[in-house]
């Protein structure tokens, strides 16, 4: 009396849900194979390591950059022996520069290692280029905030009749 519904037989055996692995097969996968995290001292060694590797390259930047400063006024023009150095060259921004460049390199460096696994040594990293990151604006904001000097009088005013100085003339109009 009834139709029967056939369903056709495709080759899977019905299983109990308690017995299969959660996840999916290549996160199975992913989960037997070793993991590339280091054991033991090896990160926080590395992080250490790292941050004495980042204080010597620190030193010899800075070593150059000192060279560099000495050298900076001495520089003169050919062909003009005896011209007079400018009062204020302006600002040098090379040493704020090359600082920028070795925080992003250790911020770089940083998100390598969190991402693979190695937390103390990324965490290290983070905070060293915390650390350059502050002195980078530091360095920046003082170099900006520097103010430009008063020129010099180009004329030479006449002589004060009053007997005050020359600020005083210069208000009073005579």
């Amino acid at each position: 009396m009834g139709a029967e519904l056939h369903v056709p037989y495709d080759g899977t055996e019905m299983t109990h849900s308690g017995s299969r692995l959660p996840g999916r097969p290549d996160e199975r996968a992913a989960s037997r194979q070793p993991s590339s995290a280091p054991g033991g001292y090896a990160d926080p060694l590395m992080g250490v390591l790292l941050v004495v590797a980042e204080a010597a390259a620190g030193a010899l930047l800075a070593l150059w950059l000192a060279v560099r400063g000495l050298t900076r006024p001495r520089e003169v023009p050919e062909g003009k022996v005896s011209a007079p150095l400018p009062v204020d060259p302006g600002t040098d921004w090379t040493p704020v520069v090359v600082l920028a460049v070795l925080a992003l390199l250790v911020a770089c460096a940083a998100v390598g290692l969190l991402r693979g696994g190695w937390y103390w040594s990324g965490g290290m990293q983070v905070v060293v280029a915390v650390a350059l990151g502050v002195t980078v604006l530091a360095s920046a904001v003082q170099g900006s905030g520097r103010e430009a000097p008063e020129p010099a009088p180009t004329w030479n005013s006449p002589p004060c009749r009053s007997g005050g100085d020359s600020d005083e003339c210069a208000r009073s109009g005579r």
